[in-house]
């Protein structure tokens, strides 16, 4: 599953994890970025395992560590009796490393086709926000890649009439957040202050001078119109950097 950050897909893993968890499956969920680690199993042996790498990882910071042992953990958990499975993983190629992005999720892949000890079922959910990560896997059949765009306008709208205080014009919110409730939630933090907002985009994203110098034609008609991207004269370069910093998703073709 992958799409544009603070569209929802840690909200929605998460609420995917609780559902599981009450439908009888051991859980492990893996979210790197914010540091959230979590193994729902009711191994107290597997689990104790779990909260050590946890540990050791928050202090050295080893993230690829963590997100590799779940491979052992499952397994150490089927080696006992055959279960329901839970794999969520949560923006983890950054921690294991870009490159290993399509091996990680052919591993997971593997822990259902060909598996070392057998299994009640087994579910595997693996999100990103990274453009490059998305490219690497999708070259291979096997995966099966889903988008996850931003909130429709009407619930946008109740998200929007929940904020306390005040706040500009409903239009005017979603002019700007486009129905992103990350972005919604920066708008709402900094009060409103949308020049806030795009200067900490600015620094994100590393737009810097000679970057936007260089491609200061190519982004004002990508402004107007996102699919002069789609154009055969787009330069594939911009492509490749604006999806390394994760300011667009390319060929989303529905």
């Amino acid at each position: 599953m992958f799409g544009p950050e603070g569209c929802g897909k840690t909200a929605f893993l998460r609420q995917a994890a609780e559902a599981l968890r009450e439908l009888g499956y051991d859980v492990f969920y893996l979210h790197p970025p914010d540091r959230v680690f979590a193994a729902e199993v009711d191994d107290p042996d597997v689990k104790s395992l779990f909260l050590d790498l946890v540990r050791k990882t928050l202090e050295d910071e080893r993230w690829g560590r963590l997100a590799m042992a779940v491979f052992d953990l499952v397994r150490e958990v089927l080696k006992k009796r055959r279960r329901k499975i839970a794999m969520i993983a949560d923006d983890v190629f950054q921690a294991i490393g870009l490159d290993k992005a399509a091996a990680y999720v052919k591993g997971l892949l593997n822990m259902i086709e060909h598996p070392v000890y057998r299994y009640e079922s087994i579910v595997v959910l693996v999100a990103t926000s990274e453009g490059v990560s998305r490219r690497e896997i999708g070259r291979h059949r096997w995966a099966d890649i889903m988008p996850m765009w931003n909130m429709p306008k009407e619930g946008f709208r109740q998200l929007y009439e929940k904020l306390p205080g005040p706040k500009p014009p409903f239009e005017e919110a979603w002019r700007l957040a486009g129905g992103n409730p990350g972005m919604l939630s920066r708008l709402y933090s900094t009060g409103w202050n949308s020049g806030a907002v795009v200067t900490r985009l600015i620094r994100e994203k590393r737009l810097t001078p000679d970057f936007v110098a260089r491609w200061r034609d190519w982004l004002e008609r990508v402004v107007e119109d996102p699919e002069a991207l789609w154009s055969p004269d787009a330069p594939e370069e911009l492509i490749r950097q604006l999806m390394e910093r994760n300011l667009i998703l390319y060929n989303i073709y529905e």
